[in-house]
């Protein structure tokens, strides 16, 4: 009796056993179909060739967005370099008889070292404010050793 009880218990573990590998492949193999559908495009897609036309579609509306944005990048690089990104002032004091370094040069220049050169002169009668061009790091007009300093500066801005 002892051994027909075995006998029922592990037969009903096995039974057990059997329905939970049951309901795992059933689940399993519900959601292999649902990626299989998704894959198939909820049944729009009826074979491979679809699958791979259908891929390639999506693929070139792809590299049609890269090519743009590609396109845009450039668009930002080009501009960059003409964008003023490298500054730099100095104050100083151009009259010894004043107190304070009033005055000051501002340099703006950009990537390639084209830009402008703003000095202002602080005097007892005034100030003057000048503007001077540079172009590749230097000026066709002539440059005090403030000016040359601060475009020095301005190029190794970093």
């Amino acid at each position: 009796m002892a051994s027909q009880a075995i006998i029922f218990l592990l037969l009903g573990i096995i039974i057990l056993f059997l329905i939970a590998i049951n309901a795992f492949l059933l689940w399993y193999f519900r959601q292999t179909n649902k990626k299989i559908d998704d894959l198939l495009e909820k049944g729009n897609i009826k074979d491979f060739k679809d699958i791979l036309l259908s891929q390639k579609t999506k693929n070139d509306g792809i590299a049609e967005n890269i090519k743009e944005l590609f396109r845009k990048s450039k668009a930002l690089e080009d501009i960059c370099e003409t964008t003023i990104r490298k500054t730099s002032m100095i104050r100083f004091n151009p009259f010894n008889e004043m107190g304070g370094n009033q005055s000051f040069i501002v340099a703006l220049l950009d990537d390639k070292n084209n830009g402008f050169l703003i000095s202002s002169l602080f005097s007892n009668d005034g100030n003057r404010v000048y503007a001077k061009t540079v172009k590749d790091g230097k000026s066709e007009y002539t440059l005090s050793k403030e000016e040359v300093e601060a475009i020095e500066k301005a190029i190794n801005f970093k």
